[in-house]
């Protein structure tokens, strides 16, 4: 099977790489449709048609363990230390595949309905004016730490119930949960992971407990409650959704506002039609998204053979489909290396598409709109106080923080 080589600019381990990944996605487009990556055994797909394909394409799936063993399928199983993080994340609706993809989603959306986002809108606003207001209070600080972590972290933990005095460990829990799914994490992060897994569903498990007996109108009590055709989520299901919905929930909201405003202030005219316009903030969201998308890739097993464009991918493989290239893809975007916050249309895939695509999509939308509007109410002068460092990530795309002044 023939197969052609990815230029030297795709390295995810590079600093100059991750500071802008961009061109060198430009490079991935020019050679191909798809490409085989040996260090990460992946086969490399960066343009937008391909990548929206094949997220709807059911030979392809976030997991095989509903239709293979891992020596079937030619994989080698976790090792044993691992199983708590691998029982956290396999149970959640992320990594399964229909049927029990279908069953534990339309579970879920009983208690994740639009209204239920729709009615966080005034506590978020409210929230996001507070956060801005103790930023500007300051004369500025770490746009990062003070306004972008705490909102969406206490958001979803409003959602679940999760009283206000218990929030602290959450973002650390994520944190080192995610970090498995970056390439090839190091063992030190596995251990970090499997830690972060054995705490997080303890303490979920005492939740639900409490919510059995006690149940109120938060997010928990109502997937405690959610019933359809016989069915309930088993407690495991339950909390590998808290968890889903947890680090799902503001870590492409975290990473979307650092990454937006650093863009913004890169952008100065584009800054600027934004303090005149404030029409623009949803355009803006969207566009924010697509210019530095804060998930670069998403990963899927081949389950059936498919072929790309002459090339056959076999059983058994793995394909990354690149959602930072595909949101910069020419053959969609007009000048997609420029930002432009009133792009009128804009198909991003930066919150992936088909059975997976990110049920809190919409609650993501609101945080995002409700911090930038609190930020160009309360500090219409904002502007950047030292450069930025990027965090040593590919797949999730973040900065270690953005300093900023009045």
């Amino acid at each position: 099977m023939a197969a052609t080589k990815t230029p030297p600019t795709f390295d995810p381990w590079d600093q100059a790489f991750l500071a802008n990944p961009y061109p060198a996605y430009a490079d991935l487009r020019a050679q191909g449709r798809v490409q085989y990556y040996e260090p990460t055994n992946q086969w490399l797909v960066p343009h937008h048609a391909d990548v929206s394909a094949l997220l709807r394409d059911r030979r392809l799936g976030r997991t095989y363990q509903h239709r293979f063993t891992h020596e079937d399928f030619g994989r080698t199983a976790p090792p044993a230390e691992h199983e708590p993080f691998h029982v956290l994340n396999d149970h959640g609706m992320l990594d399964l595949e229909p049927p029990d993809h279908t069953r534990i989603r339309r579970l879920v959306s009983k208690a994740f309905t639009p209204r239920t986002v729709e009615r966080l809108r005034p506590y978020v606003d409210r929230l996001a004016s507070e956060l801005v207001g103790e930023l500007v209070a300051a004369g500025g600080g770490d746009l990062l730490t003070v306004v972008a972590e705490p909102l969406p972290v206490a958001v979803i933990a409003e959602m679940l119930g999760i009283p206000e005095s218990e929030r602290a460990q959450l973002r650390p829990w994520s944190a080192d949960i995610c970090g498995m799914y970056e390439l090839n994490p190091s063992e030190e992060t596995a251990e970090r992971a499997v830690r972060a897994s054995v705490e997080f569903t303890e303490f979920l498990r005492e939740l639900i407990a409490v919510r059995r007996k006690e149940p109120g109108d938060d997010l928990v009590s109502g997937l405690i409650a959610a019933y359809d055709e016989g069915d309930r989520l088993s407690e495991q299901e339950m909390i590998s959704t808290c968890v889903l919905l947890l680090n799902a929930g503001h870590e492409a909201t975290v990473n979307a506002t650092v990454n937006g405003w650093w863009a913004l202030f890169r952008n100065p005219d584009q800054l600027a039609a934004l303090r005149a316009d404030r029409g623009l903030v949803g355009t803006a969201v969207e566009e924010l998204m697509r210019y530095d998308t804060p998930l670069q890739l998403f990963e899927r097993w081949v389950l059936d053979e498919i072929e790309v464009d002459g090339t056959v991918i076999p059983r058994g493989s793995e394909v990354a489909l690149l959602f930072g290239s595909a949101n910069h893809d020419p053959a969609v975007f007009a000048e997609p290396e420029v930002l432009d916050l009133s792009r009128p249309e804009n198909p991003h895939i930066s919150f992936s598409a088909g059975i997976h695509y990110c049920i809190g999509a919409p609650l993501a939308r609101i945080e995002l709109a409700a911090s930038m509007g609190a930020l160009l109410d309360q500090a219409p002068a904002l502007r950047l106080a030292a450069e930025p460092e990027r965090k040593p990530n590919f797949v999730i795309r973040g900065l270690e923080g953005l300093l900023v002044e009045m």
